[in-house]
């Protein structure tokens, strides 16, 4: 017993004062008990700097690792000190965090099995435990990292929205364009999330003047939320968006000409999609040929594109203003509709030949958090949701015993 007393306290950690007073295992229950306990007259160290021996004490039990088939768990009589101030304080033991009834080494496993891509349920039952322990212990060390986190050389950011679970209630996620990461989610996707971020990044001390680019998309919340919180940043509407309206406009032709012409049904993405079969492309070719204003709209999609490659910004706003032109000339009304909106968000537009900034740092990122959404079924708890876009999103810096993994 006293080989084994040793080895576990090499495996647990243990330094003066504290030593392991028995080890009992109940082979019926699969559980394994082990007791530990401090050296009499010990004299531990408080906050105030000064050293008390216990005034008396108060047990405590933790769950620890498994030990092979057992369930394990650490019992101690915890000390209270009574300070010179007459303040009765529990001194706190070095393998646990206070209140958490889980050893910090069981808490790095738990950590490093949701950071392997396991849902938290999962995880759950392999570690025995119920999910919302689970959840406390990991929005806990999000939480911790997320506030010591630091942000430095802040230029550039984006603002994305995502759903909770599929239709239901929104989370905006502002983005350090540079570094790839997000900085700060919350809950909502209103002109609101943008005042709550910048409050954010007062709070982190960041010089929010600084910020010369913000990338956005073509939200009327996202927009006046911007120009009231961020005025000196240059705003960029997002590429995906801005082709978004013209895709729009293209497929509500395809709508309006597929009325009374069966030879169009079933090609809803054969003039949306970019990579098709030769198949595909033949059929595409045929159709544009067969119905002139489907072809019409097919070249205004295709020279819209030309825009993003411009890189100088009179000649692209140039190149802008003339494809207005002959998309309103082509009497097309969706494409029509385009020019309007393309028209209200001009300068936004422009700024991209500068920026040189768009949604795909964004995208990415709303990828992974879509992944993390898909394999967890959707969140109810929006908290547990933002904590997660923290975990796998915010390159955090965490603290819990790391030697585990």
């Amino acid at each position: 017993m006293e080989n084994s007393e040793q080895i576990f306290t090499i495996a647990l950690g243990l330094e003066a004062p504290w030593h392991i007073d028995k080890i009992v295992i109940d082979k019926e229950l699969s559980q394994l008990d082990i007791y530990l306990r401090f050296t009499r007259g010990f004299k531990f160290k408080m906050d105030d700097n000064e050293s008390y021996t216990a005034h008396d004490t108060v047990e405590r039990t933790w769950q620890h690792l498994d030990f092979f088939q057992y369930k394990c768990y650490l019992h101690a009589k915890v000390p209270r000190v009574k300070q010179s101030d007459g303040k009765i304080k529990t001194y706190p033991v070095p393998w646990a965090r206070k209140g958490s009834g889980f050893t910090l080494l069981f808490e790095a496993f738990a950590m490093l099995l949701i950071e392997n891509e396991m849902p938290v349920n999962k995880a759950a039952k392999i570690t025995k435990v119920y999910p919302n322990r689970l959840w406390n212990i990991f929005n806990y060390w999000v939480s911790k990292a997320h506030t010591e986190d630091t942000i430095d050389n802040l230029v550039k950011i984006g603002f994305d929205e995502t759903s909770i679970k599929k239709g239901h209630n929104y989370v905006t996620t502002m983005v350090d364009l540079d570094k790839r990461r997000v900085l700060f989610a919350t809950e909502g996707k209103g002109a609101d999330c943008i005042e709550k971020s910048v409050e954010f990044l007062n709070e982190k001390s960041v010089n929010v003047d600084s910020i010369n680019h913000v990338c956005i998309d073509m939200s009327p919340s996202f927009i006046s939320g911007c120009h009231e919180h961020l005025p000196d940043a240059s705003v960029t509407f997002d590429k995906f968006h801005v082709m978004k309206e013209v895709n729009k406009a293209m497929d509500e032709l395809r709508k309006l000409e597929r009325k009374g012409n069966d030879m169009l049904k079933k090609h809803k993405y054969t003039f949306l999609k970019n990579k098709l079969s030769p198949k595909i492309q033949n059929e595409r070719d045929f159709l544009l040929e067969m119905y002139p204003k489907l072809g019409e709209g097919y070249r205004l999609k295709y020279l819209f594109k030309d825009f993003w490659d411009l890189k100088d910004k009179e000649e692209a706003e140039s190149y802008l203003a003339f494809w207005c032109d002959i998309a309103d000339d082509s009497g097309i009304y969706p494409f029509q509709k385009a020019v309007r909106t393309i028209k209200a968000h001009w300068s936004g537009i422009i700024n991209y030949t500068e920026s040189r900034i768009n949604n795909g740092i964004l995208e990415g990122i709303n990828s992974k958090i879509q992944l993390a959404k898909t394999r967890a079924r959707g969140y109810r708890n929006t908290k547990n949701f933002i904590n997660m876009i923290y975990f796998i999103c915010g390159k955090l810096k965490f603290d819990y015993p790391l030697y585990l993994t």
